[in-house]
C-alpha cells in the first residue's frame, strides 16, 4: 500500500466536514457581513453627509424639521443601522482574535452587543421621535 492509497486524515470533526465549517464554526460568515454593511455604509454615506452638512450652523428648529422628514429619516435610519451592525462585527473580530482568556472574551463580546444595541435604539429612537413629530 502505497502513501497514496491511504486515505487523507483532516483535522476536522465529521459535523465540521460536512457543514464546511472551520475551528470558528462560523465560515466566512462574519467576514462577508462586514464586507456588505462597509457597502452599505459607503452607499449610504453620501446622502448622509450631505444632510449633516446642510444642519451645520443652523438652529434645532431647523434640525428637527429636516431630521423630521420622511426621505431624510429614512435615510439617516440605514445610516444608524448599517453603522451600528459594521461597529459591532468590527469590534467582536477583534476582541475573539486579541483577548485570549474566554471568560473575558465571552463578557466583553456579551458588552459589545449590549453597547452595540443601545446605540442603535437610542439613534432609531431620537430619529423616529423627531420624524413623528413629537
Amino acid at each position: 500500500m502505497s502513501a497514496s492509497d491511504t486515505p487523507k486524515r483532516s483535522m476536522r470533526t465529521p459535523l465540521g466536514r460536512v457543514r464546511n465549517l472551520g475551528a470558528a464554526h462560523s465560515g466566512t460568515g462574519d467576514f462577508w457581513r462586514q464586507r456588505m454593511t462597509g457597502v452599505a455604509m459607503v452607499l449610504i454615506m453620501i446622502p448622509a453627509i450631505a444632510v449633516i452638512m446642510m444642519l451645520f450652523g443652523r438652529n434645532q428648529a431647523f434640525a428637527a424639521q429636516t431630521l423630521g422628514s420622511l426621505p431624510i429619516a429614512i435615510i439617516m435610519l440605514f445610516f444608524i443601522v448599517a453603522s451600528t451592525w459594521h461597529m459591532k462585527i468590527g469590534m467582536q473580530v477583534v476582541i475573539e482574535d486579541y483577548v485570549h482568556n474566554e471568560k473575558l472574551k465571552l463578557a466583553v463580546i456579551m458588552l459589545n452587543n449590549f453597547f452595540s444595541i443601545a446605540v442603535a435604539l437610542a439613534s432609531i429612537y431620537a430619529i423616529l421621535k423627531l420624524s413623528s413629530g413629537v
